[in-house]
């Protein structure tokens, strides 16, 4: 009996090792876009379909304040929650609130048991809601943060338009988005100034700002690709956005043209409106005959922002011409920083929605963000992990922007004192500000891992160096 016990508890344990052996770390399972019913939300139990797909619509009733959300949830979220909201406002909170319906949409499409914990939790809701509990309470900021963590507007030839790479531009047209990003790297400019921060302002016209961009461009053959970004290009009226894009494409030199709009994903309703469209058709075949790569460029961070509609917007925009739809996601702490929430979202994206998964930013050196960002160690972790899923074209690099550098590979650092957090970093060309500089080509180059994840050993020499 004893013999015949062993056997049998030896064949299980075999069996369960087989079994475990067998197991891949990430396992594939194909998903259906939904999009979720805003019904469930009792401010939004009348909406009709056609009212949600109307981009006006959307617009009108983006959520601004604690009222406003208030008005949307109806009791569903305890008073603790909208204390927590409005203490983050008063005293940490870098961008305003502003979200579109479709955005709030995404937060807890189902819950069981407490709402306000299902909320709280909620991927979205922590980058595109924060609340004062979420920051880090000993480390809200890293001693090195600064609003404007990359320096782009130290390298503007004219008033929004940065010049860092040698063969590349960003051209800021203006500093608003249909949605804010808590998390955003352009925090300095973009949105209307919280009690935290008071916003730089652009000052030129948007005529004047735009001329100037154009004709440094045409002075500048070097320039082959230009980002017209913002702000969000959604927020520019299309007449605007598709003069200024025709312009562009009368200059010979230039060969890239991308835009930069989160509110694919945050407001697709916008893509999808027929002048859009038909605006958006017109510059891409004109792009086609000119032999200019035109794509989109959007900011999707969890797998619950790929619903029907940013789908639909998405396969439009491919439909008129647009080359590549791309996504730039940032890695964030307790939004998406683990293997199985990238590959989620690379899957949503690529197989379900034909977005390209392009790149995954480490969150930016901007104050108050310490509790999202990541060590670099820890996005090197990351990108082994999502290697060998997704096809070689579609698994995205994930992308350490680099103060006065750019952006590198995470496993391209120079070298590395894991116990201070601090990596270094090369480059092989100049910035804009840099032409004069006989050592920026030689020069190393700090990052910063946020403190709360060194060693103790790191952290005290931080507290030593704050108190000095």
């Amino acid at each position: 009996m004893t013999a015949l016990h062993d056997v049998a508890t030896a064949a299980t344990t075999v069996s369960e090792a087989v079994d475990e052996t067998a197991r891949q770390p990430y396992e594939y399972v194909r998903r259906e876009l939904v999009e979720p019913d805003w019904r469930r939300f009792p401010g939004w139990r009348d909406v009709t379909e056609a009212q949600w797909r109307d981009a006006q619509w959307q617009r009108v009733h983006c959520v601004k304040n604690a009222k406003q959300l208030r008005a949307v949830m109806g009791d569903l979220l305890d008073e603790s929650f909208y204390d927590d909201l409005l203490d983050d406002q008063r005293r940490l909170a870098t961008m305003s609130m502003l979200l579109p319906p479709q955005m709030l949409n995404t937060m807890v499409p189902s819950a069981e048991g407490s709402f306000t914990s299902a909320f709280l939790a909620d991927p979205i809701r922590r980058y595109m809601l924060p609340v004062a509990s979420d920051r880090d309470p000993d480390w809200p900021n890293h001693p090195h943060s600064s609003r404007d963590s990359l320096h782009e507007a130290e390298m503007w030839v004219v008033e929004g338009l940065t010049h860092r790479y040698p063969t590349k531009v960003l051209a800021e047209l203006l500093s608003t988005c249909p949605q804010y990003c808590g998390h955003c790297t352009r925090m300095d400019l973009v949105g209307n100034s919280t009690e935290q921060v008071d916003k730089h302002k652009l000052t030129l016209k948007p005529v004047d700002r735009q001329d100037r961009m154009i004709d440094y461009l045409r002075r500048t053959p070097g320039v082959r690709d230009v980002v017209v970004s913002g702000g969000d290009v959604a927020n520019v009226p299309w007449h605007q956005l598709e003069a200024f894009l025709m312009r562009l494409l009368d200059i010979d030199t230039v060969r890239d043209i991308r835009l930069a709009t989160k509110a694919l994903a945050g407001l697709p309703q916008h893509w999808l409106q027929p002048k859009v469209v038909e605006g958006l058709e017109r510059v891409a075949r004109t792009a086609g005959r000119r032999g200019v790569n035109l794509a989109i460029h959007t900011h999707v961070n969890h797998a619950q922002s790929v619903t029907p509609l940013v789908a639909e917007a998405a396969r439009t925009a491919l439909e008129v011409g647009v080359r590549d739809v791309r996504n730039q996601g940032v890695l964030m702490r307790g939004v998406n920083a683990t293997p199985d929430d990238l590959l989620d979202l690379c899957f949503a994206l690529q197989g379900e929605a034909n977005i390209l998964p392009y790149y995954f930013y480490m969150c930016d050196m901007i104050p108050n963000a310490e509790h999202w960002r990541v060590a670099v160690w820890e996005a090197q972790q990351l990108q082994h992990g999502i290697m060998g899923y997704l096809p070689g074209y579609a698994t995205p690099r994930i992308i350490c922007d680099v103060p006065y550098v750019g952006k590198r590979w995470v496993h391209q650092l120079a070298d590395y004192d894991r116990e201070r957090g601090v990596s270094y970093w090369t480059k092989n060309y100049r910035t804009g500000i840099e032409h004069d500089d006989p050592d920026a080509l030689s020069r190393r180059y700090p990052y910063y891992d946020p403190i709360a994840t060194l060693p103790e050993a790191g952290q005290k020499w931080w507290r030593d160096y704050e108190a000095e």
